[in-house]
């Protein structure tokens, strides 16, 4: 760790309070012109301090920079989770399938203020402007046969909605099988992509991708997300903490539902969260659309749909559109 990072590491444990140039350099064993130029550093990437002469550096609370520090002082799985924060990327996940290639340890985590092509299902571009969202990535090397892969997915939507509510106080639903709506429009998606170990069928690594918006972006949300995406807060004002601590929380979650992957004990929960169920949706495929209606998902993540001319059909793959009028479906 950096002199910068260690000086940044006490002042977001002590955000809003004052601390003197001669306690951190005492409490960090380096010169009083080590702390200052880590001050100075600091400062020139946009940190901000009270202006209280004699009395220290004092981080204001209004800071919402996105850091290791700032999201690490919320974690509780310390010791699995490394992080590694930063302005921007091409694509966090991309970042990370990189790293994973190269032998990188599971518990990895990537998380990005911005991401300039960031990915979702079905190579759809991730809208990820800066300063409003938080995109993290996590690498993973589960003993997973590969066709279990999609109860990551799964794991991660229950630990979004956990997150979103524990330190949001807003409710939150999922739409099978990756995406978290507050509302009627969707706050997150979620792309796991993994290698698959041919010889034994299992996945060699995953890479788990989770976007969320929890402002709304400075000029709002492109004409063609307009009408599908919001963001948790949508234009109310909220703590610059929230991000920081939401992605903690996020991490938090999941690591406690990953340890059940086996057992799926979380299937439960993903169901009673989902919205879908009982609703007429478009089944939409590479090759073909059909409607149909949501009559359950099973243990094995499964939608369990009746298409229009009454067959019942368990889906592993595809999307579905809600269809708000309803057909004659029974």
């Amino acid at each position: 760790m950096t002199t910068k990072e260690k000086v940044l590491a006490v002042l977001e444990a002590r955000k809003g309070q004052s601390i003197s140039g001669a306690e951190l350099a005492r409490a960090l064993n380096i010169s009083r012109n080590s702390v200052w130029k880590a001050i100075n550093s600091l400062r020139s990437e946009g940190y901000r301090f009270a202006a209280t002469p004699n009395r220290g550096y004092c981080l204001l609370e209004e800071n919402d920079i996105i850091s290791q520090q700032s999201v690490q002082k919320h974690l509780k799985n310390i010791d699995f989770f490394r992080l590694t924060v930063v302005d921007r990327a091409e694509s966090t996940n991309t970042v990370l399938k990189q790293l994973a290639e190269g032998g990188e340890a599971e518990g990895r985590v990537v998380i990005a203020n911005e991401q300039t092509s960031g990915r979702g299902r079905m190579g759809r571009r991730f809208y990820s402007p800066p300063g409003s969202g938080i995109y993290i990535s996590l690498l993973l090397r589960p003993k997973l046969m590969a066709t279990d892969a999609l109860f990551i997915t799964t794991a991660a939507a229950v630990a979004v909605s956990r997150a979103i509510e524990a330190v949001t106080g807003k409710a939150s639903s999922i739409k099978w099988v990756n995406d978290i709506y507050c509302g009627d429009k969707k706050v997150c998606g979620i792309l796991t992509e993994a290698s698959i170990d041919f010889e034994s069928g299992g996945l060699s690594y995953a890479v788990l991708g989770i976007g969320i918006n929890i402002g709304n972006p400075d000029g709002g949300f492109p004409e063609e997300l307009k009408d599908i995406a919001t963001s948790i807060y949508g234009g109310e004002p909220y703590s610059p903490e929230i991000r920081s601590e939401l992605a903690a929380s996020v991490l938090d979650n999941f690591l406690q539902l990953y340890k059940e992957l086996h057992t799926r004990s979380f299937m439960v929960e993903y169901r009673s969260r989902s919205f879908v169920i009982g609703k007429e949706v478009l089944i939409i495929r590479p090759n073909s659309r059909e409607q149909g209606i949501v009559l359950d998902i099973d243990d094995e993540a499964r939608l369990v749909v009746k298409t229009a001319g009454g067959e019942i059909k368990k889906l592993s793959s595809g999307e579905i559109s809600i269809r708000e009028k309803k057909t004659g479906l029974d």
